[in-house]
């Protein structure tokens, strides 16, 4: 199992309350920020689900 590194790259204003919790589930609060995370099927679906809020790269 591979790690990757997700950056939240936009706001999260006026985005769905799903959305939303995704982010906040990942540990992004703020733009620029980067979490790393174990490649799982849980995290790699949610980051499909906010992929146009995050940049993603293997660590």
């Amino acid at each position: 199992m591979g790690k990757i590194k997700v950056t939240k790259v936009k706001s999260a204003i006026n985005r769905t309350q799903n959305q939303k919790r995704i982010l906040e589930s990942l540990g992004l609060k703020r733009i620029g920020q980067v979490v790393e995370h174990d490649a799982t099927p849980n995290i790699l679906g949610m980051v499909n689900k906010v992929e146009h809020l995050v940049s993603v790269e293997e660590a």
